[in-house]
């Protein structure tokens, strides 16, 4: 038989090392804080040290960001959202290897900007470590995992056309986080609180659309 192809593989060792006392979302955090001390960061240099076979947790690490006060930065929830599509749309057509275009990794940001972030999105991914955990396991396998990771390519396919729309990137990026922290930990719990995310994050622009024109 075929070796499986490694982005099946949704624990990536390379990301997770055993002697990690870190869950897998807060190893995220401190990943990409490692990368703070520096003046400026480019996204290469961030998602560089998932690997590139990681797909869940380079995932992850843009959703964290997106999350993050750094969503207030113009046109960063765009880039993050198109990044996330592209991650996203790989691992639905099963990709061996992470491949994102050129003008992705060369943005670049503030490191003192990242480390305000991240330091308060230590206790958010401390909290998700904490409460994961292998439940409702159909939620997170066969086709409904599939089903997750359209959601994750149609979510970060809408951000640039919400950028203008309050808390809707947010949210988006929050129901990302919680997919891709329910595929690493097989928590379909999760996975059914990002549907309703995403959910809640479709009512917000047509909310906005109707109070605007009514």
């Amino acid at each position: 038989m075929p070796p499986r192809p490694a982005m099946r593989v949704y624990f990536p060792k390379p990301f997770l090392q055993p002697e990690s006392p870190n869950g897998p979302v807060r190893d995220v955090v401190e990943r990409l804080s490692r990368h703070a001390e520096k003046s400026e960061v480019t996204m290469r240099e961030l998602l560089a040290g998932f690997g590139s076979t990681s797909f869940l947790p380079v995932l992850m690490a843009v959703a964290l960001l997106v999350v993050s006060p750094l969503s207030g930065i113009p046109l960063f929830s765009s880039i993050c959202g198109l990044t996330m599509a592209f991650v996203s749309v790989q691992m639905f057509w099963g990709a061996d290897h992470l491949w994102l275009p050129d003008f992705i990794m060369r943005q670049k940001i503030s490191g003192e900007r990242m480390c305000g972030a991240l330091l308060k999105m230590r206790k958010a991914a401390d909290w998700l470590d904490d409460h994961a955990r292998k439940r409702m396991s159909f939620m997170v396998r066969g086709p409904m995992r599939k089903v997750l990771e359209f959601m994750c390519i149609v979510c970060g396919a809408a951000m640039p056309f919400l950028e203008i729309v309050p808390f809707s990137s947010s949210i988006l990026g929050l129901a990302i986080m919680m997919i891709s922290t329910a595929l690493l930990t097989r928590d379909g719990l999760f996975a059914a609180f990002a549907a309703a995310l995403v959910a809640t994050a479709a009512m917000v622009p047509v909310t906005v659309l109707t109070a605007m024109t009514g």
